[in-house]
């Protein structure tokens, strides 16, 4: 079944469906309609001193439960941070999957306050990363993502998503099949 729902709460229903009970990170303007979402559901947040722990937390939960972790930061600095245990989960093929905030869509490439190439950065370092740029995609993006941090030999993959997508209204359809 097809609703129109905003990206934060398609995002938080999509890892409902992947049992995603913990996840953690650290909120920043670039995420807060993801958080706003993330308090009306059983997923609980362990809030992180900053985004490296975050990312290491995730790592230790994907190996004490088999499943995969979850990061949440926010865009330029809080995304970068969180690049170290990316690589570490790389070498040590650990999936999980980082979700990035993201300056919105129209500051993309101007050099904007927090903006940081987070998906070029991380190209050497991830299985898979993406730009997610209009709410309709998000669906299939996370479908994928967490297909392929757990599938082959594991490993990480990171979703950036501009502040404007969370916001935006789209069609999401918990049962879209993945086709890679």
């Amino acid at each position: 079944m097809t609703r129109s729902v905003s990206c934060g709460e398609a995002l938080i229903s999509l890892l409902e469906s992947y049992e995603v009970d913990t996840v953690f990170g650290i909120p920043g303007v670039h995420t807060l309609d993801l958080y706003r979402g993330l308090a009306h559901s059983n997923i609980r947040h362990v809030q992180a001193r900053n985004e490296q722990g975050a990312g290491f937390m995730a790592a230790g939960y994907a190996r004490a439960s088999g499943g995969v972790g979850v990061a949440i930061v926010t865009s330029g600095p809080g995304a970068t941070n969180c690049v170290t245990p990316v690589r570490d989960c790389m070498a040590d093929s650990v999936p999980i999957v980082v979700i990035c905030g993201q300056v919105p869509r129209a500051a993309i490439g101007t050099d904007a306050f927090q903006e940081a190439d987070i998906t070029g950065a991380t190209m050497p370092v991830t299985k898979h990363n993406y730009l997610v740029m209009r709410a309709d995609d998000l669906g299939r993006t996370v479908h994928e993502a967490f297909h392929i941090a757990r599938t082959g030999r594991p490993g990480p993959v990171l979703i950036d998503i501009p502040k404007d997508v969370f916001i935006e209204m789209g069609e999401y359809d918990p049962d879209e099949p993945i086709d890679l």
